[in-house]
This record gives C-alpha cells, sequence and structure tokens, in this order.
C-alpha cells in the first residue's frame, strides 16, 4: 500500500476501536519508515490511547531503525522477534539454542537502553516491549519459557506497563487444541504473571486460525494478533472481524465497532486490492442470504415471535448467528426468492417490502407461482418483481378481466345485499345474481345459484389486510378465498379499492372463476372474455386505485416493473 492508502487505513482501524496497531516494519522499506513518521509527526492523527507498534527482528540495526520511526509518539511498541524453534535455527541460522537466546537478551537490551532508559526518548515516549519467539508453535515450550524469562528480565517490565509476550503459530501446524495445550504450558509456567500480557499470533495455514485464538485465549492468553479479514502472509493471519464477532455473539463485547462493517469492507478492499469472499464470516455478501425454502420458513417464523415480544431480551432466530442490523446490514436482504423459495420467502419479502401479510393458505398459493416463475428465469427475483408479480397474477390493482361488470345494492330496510354481474366464464357471457346478509354472502349466493352443480359444495372466507409501504402511506386489500369441491386447493382473489364491499365483491368472483365453481369446467388463469366486450364496473372512477399511483405507493421503479 501507498502511505495515503495506509493512512486511510490506519484511521479506519481507530474508528473502529483499536487501541494497539502494528503500523509498520520500518527498516523493511522508506515507505513503511515515511508512513510512521507521519503518523507521528501529524498533530492529532493518533488518539492518546493508540499505541504505535512497529516490528522488527533482533538486529540491532534495524532496531534502530523501528526505535527512530517511533521517536516522539506518545506511546510506542517495538515488536522484536527471534527463532526459537530447532528447525528455524538449524537450517536458516545455524546456531545453537543458547546463541539465540544471547542474541534475544543483548537485544532486548539494546532496545531498552535507546528507549525507556534514554535520557530524551525516556521522557517522550512510553514505551513497551513485544517479544515473540518465532514458530512457536513448533517450538519446545520449556524453552519458550526459557527465552521468554531471559527476555522479561533484561526488559524489566511492571505491573503498569507488562512485556507482551506473544506466541506465534507462524506456520499452523496442529489442531487448535494441541495448539491451546502448548499456550496452557507456556502460561502456567511463565512467571511475575501480573507483569506479562500473553499474546496469540495465529496463522491459518490449515483454516483454523480463529478456533486457535479462540482456544488460545480459554488456555490463558489475553491478546491476540490478526488482521482484518483474515488478510497477511500465505494463507494470512486470525480475521479479526470474525473473532470479534464470535464473542459478540456469545454476548461478549470485544469493544470493537463494526455497525458499518460494509463501510470497514470497502475501505479494506479498496486500500488491498483484495477482495473478500462473498461467504466471508459476517463480511460477505452472502452470510445472511437464505434460499433454502425451509430455511426462509424459520427465519420468518422467527421474525413473526420478534415483533410479537417473545424474544425481546435474546436474539433467537433461525439460521442467523446474530442480528444483521447490528453489524449495518438490513433485514430486506436476509432473504433472496427464487426456485427453493416456500410460502415463508415469499411472505417475508411481501411483508418486509409493502407490509402485507398474507393469509398462509394464500402465502402457499402465491409461492407456487414465483417459485416457478423464478425457475424459468433461472435467477433469483427481486422484491420489486414480487410484488409486480403479486399484482399481476391477481389483478390487485384493476379487476380480474373475467368481470365485465359488478354493482352491488344494499336492501331497504336493512335486509341485507344484493349483487349482480356480467361473467366470462368458459368462453361464454354469465349473468349472475344473489343476495345475503352481507356482500360476500351475496356473492357466494350468486355463484351457487349459476354453478352447473346441482349441490355445489362452495365456502367463501374475507380476510383484511393492509399495504404499508416505507413512504408512509397505508392502504387496505381486501382478500377472499374459495374453497369448493372443484379444487383440492383453495383459490384466491384480492383487490385494492377505495370502495371496501365493492373489493370483496371483485375478490369474491376472482376467487369463484379460478375455482370454477361458475361453469361446467374447472377455469386457468388468464382464460380473459374476447376483445370485443368492454371492460365496465359500475363504481365511481375514484373508486379504484390507478395503477400508476399504487406502483409509486410500493416504491416500484419502471426498470423492476419492465423485468418483472
Amino acid at each position: 500500500m501507498t502511505v495515503e492508502q495506509k493512512w486511510t487505513y490506519f484511521q479506519m482501524l481507530v474508528k473502529t476501536g483499536f487501541t494497539e496497531i502494528d503500523v509498520s516494519f520500518p527498516s523493511a522499506s522508506q515507505t513503511e519508515f515515511d508512513f510512521t513518521r507521519k503518523l507521528v509527526e501529524t498533530a492529532g492523527a493518533v488518539p492518546d490511547s493508540v499505541w504505535l507498534q512497529v516490528l522488527s527482528p533482533c538486529r540491532i540495526e534495524h532496531i534502530n531503525r523501528a526505535v527512530e520511526s517511533v521517536t516522539g509518539a506518545k506511546k510506542a511498541i517495538i515488536s522484536l522477534y527471534i527463532a526459537s524453534s530447532d528447525s528455524f535455527q538449524e537450517i536458516i541460522f545455524g546456531m545453537t539454542r543458547q546463541q539465540v537466546l544471547d542474541l534475544a537478551v543483548d537485544c532486548v537490551r539494546h532496545t531498552r537502553s535507546i528507549t525507556k532508559d534514554h535520557p530524551v526518548r525516556g521522557q517522550q515516549t512510553e514505551w513497551n516491549l513485544m517479544f515473540s519467539p518465532e514458530a512457536f508453535s513448533d517450538t519446545d515450550v520449556s524453552y519458550s519459557v526459557q527465552l521468554c524469562e531471559a527476555v522479561k528480565a533484561a526488559w524489566g517490565p511492571t505491573e503498569a506497563n507488562p512485556i507482551i509476550l506473544n506466541l506465534p503459530a507462524t506456520v499452523e501446524m496442529s489442531t487448535p487444541n494441541a495448539f491451546a495445550d502448548q499456550v496452557e504450558i507456556f502460561c502456567r509456567s511463565i512467571t511475575d504473571k501480573d507483569k506479562v500480557c500473553v499474546s496469540l499470533h495465529p496463522h491459518n495455514d490449515r483454516g483454523c486460525a480463529v478456533a486457535a485464538a479462540e482456544l488460545g485465549q480459554l488456555a490463558g492468553a489475553t491478546r491476540v494478533e490478526g488482521c482484518l479479514f483474515g488478510n497477511g502472509e500465505r494463507t494470512g493471519n486470525v480475521d479479526l472481524v470474525t473473532l470479534a464477532l464470535n464473542l459478540y455473539s456469545q454476548g461478549v463485547d470485544p469493544h470493537l465497532d463494526f455497525s458499518d462493517l460494509a463501510g470497514i469492507k470497502r475501505v479494506a478492499e479498496e486500500c488491498t486490492r483484495i477482495r473478500v469472499h462473498p461467504r466471508a464470516p459476517y463480511a460477505g455478501d452472502f452470510v445472511f442470504l437464505a434460499y433454502s425454502g425451509s430455511h426462509q420458513d424459520a427465519i420468518n417464523k422467527g421474525f413473526k415471535k420478534l415483533r410479537a415480544g417473545e424474544t425481546r431480551n435474546k436474539w433467537k432466530i433461525p439460521y442467523l448467528a446474530i442480528d444483521p442490523e447490528d453489524i449495518g446490514r438490513t433485514y430486506e436482504s436476509v432473504i433472496q426468492i427464487n426456485s427453493q423459495s416456500g410460502k415463508g420467502g415469499v411472505a417475508w419479502t411481501l411483508q418486509r417490502a409493502v407490509g402485507l401479510d398474507l393469509p398462509k393458505g394464500f402465502q402457499i398459493a402465491f409461492s407456487r407461482i414465483v417459485k416457478d416463475v423464478s425457475d424459468r428465469l433461472a435467477r433469483t427475483m427481486t422484491p420489486e418483481e414480487i410484488i409486480e408479480l403479486f399484482l399481476e397474477t391477481y389483478d390487485v390493482l384493476n379487476k380480474d378481466p373475467r368481470i365485465i361488470a359488478a354493482r352491488y345494492t344494499c336492501l331497504p330496510h336493512g335486509d341485507g345485499v344484493a349483487v349482480e354481474a356480467e361473467l366470462v366464464a368458459g368462453g361464454q357471457m354469465l349473468s349472475v345474481s344473489g343476495s345475503g346478509y352481507n356482500v360476500l354472502a351475496a356473492v357466494q349466493d350468486a355463484v351457487v345459484r349459476a354453478s352447473s352443480s346441482t349441490t355445489p359444495q362452495l365456502s367463501l372466507k374475507s380476510y383484511e389486510r393492509t399495504l404499508s409501504p416505507k413512504n408512509g402511506q397505508i392502504h387496505t386489500i381486501q382478500i377472499v378465498e374459495c374453497q369448493s369441491a372443484r379444487l383440492l386447493t383453495s383459490s384466491w382473489g384480492a383487490n385494492v379499492a377505495n370502495d371496501t364491499r365493492m373489493a370483496i365483491v371483485l375478490s369474491a368472483f376472482a376467487a369463484a372463476l379460478v375455482s370454477g365453481t361458475c361453469c361446467s369446467g374447472p377455469l386457468e388463469i388468464g382464460a380473459h372474455a374476447n376483445n370485443q366486450l368492454q371492460p365496465l364496473i359500475d363504481q365511481h372512477p375514484s373508486d379504484t386505485l390507478l395503477k400508476e399511483d399504487f406502483h409509486q405507493l410500493v416504491g416500484l421503479s419502471s426498470k423492476a416493473r419492465a423485468s418483472a
């Protein structure tokens, strides 16, 4: 990264809440050194609570460069490392254990002399030391303890400012529990525990860095080094986002602010030019997406209980480890509707998008249509497309084209309601009429009278629901369920109109037409009248919501309508 990119990244880390930040390897390049100096020399760039950490091997010239880079900082950690495993010592350095120990002690003493014991630097800066026995996981633990004891004595830590003894799994080479056993032995063996902070530095070569860090903390470590989104050498360091939010999911506050995780991810991707995998824990685009019908149904039921206040004090939503809103995600992105989706996913989408809570049977019927369309499209469907499909399938905004004309009349003296309608059934015009104590009973009477069956089995049931789009407008939708002997399942009608009774009439006739009760054989959706028949409905034009107005009501764009 450039100095500017590092600057942006550093500010993001500070905003997130990190207080110990490894900012550079100053002797590695001029860019690393210059960036560190810019942090130190820019007023207000580093909050007083933040420690700047710089890395150096146990080599005097590198240590001098590291100390020079943070001279003048308020708080600085010099991070020294030296190989502790026999294989590293023999293959790379050709040194014995004692030679490595002596070199480490000499370097720590030198570091102390030019930092906290220095007459000027010691007053300018609060210094601390972190020492890492490199390849700890491949090292005899007893030797790691011996090495760290010698370093600790050379540095002279205090309870107020304990030395950081960092235990790296430089190359992950064992199961997490085995690494945790090594950490536990180290923690039990090291002396002056009140002057020591045991830290972990897990790499992810076996894909177990998060588990190793968690078990290592249970074994006694109190600090973990890592990177956001698992960046780092080879397969990366432990992912601090996953580690922190795992704690959060269990009720432990990591004291890090991931409420805008998408923004953090965006900065990381722009600066590192490495994309976060869409299935990365917590941060991935697909983390909270449910495609399976059973999963969607479970999530929908979980949110119903949450809205009802049954799980107010505890997050208990199936398939969602944490509340998506806690990390800046929306509930609308939780469910993606495709050919696998069931009633729960469709119901969730309509409820979240326009506040429409369909009856369970209607959910099942409409979800079959959605699945079929999604299967033909060979892709997921957007909420806008699902709303449009619902409106078009059930002619919610107008009337079923098979209903040529319809009217209702309130009978005098409160004797009920009469209805009349001109319908197209089986390709033929059909006049029907009936009466009853309300419009639903009157429609049922009309349908029974017109039925070709001598003893038609018919039942109409009405539901009133509301549409509550995000723009705050609320409208009523009338839904009618028709149960008849012709169909094993119910048929449905739905209509939005300012005249509630007319909306019920239109919904009821539409449901009956789908059921096939009005003719000798069942009708298919779309069996409409010929073009010479002019639709006419006996009600005031303003009684029916204009389609374009309703599109604006539910927030449908012209692009979404065109693709639906």
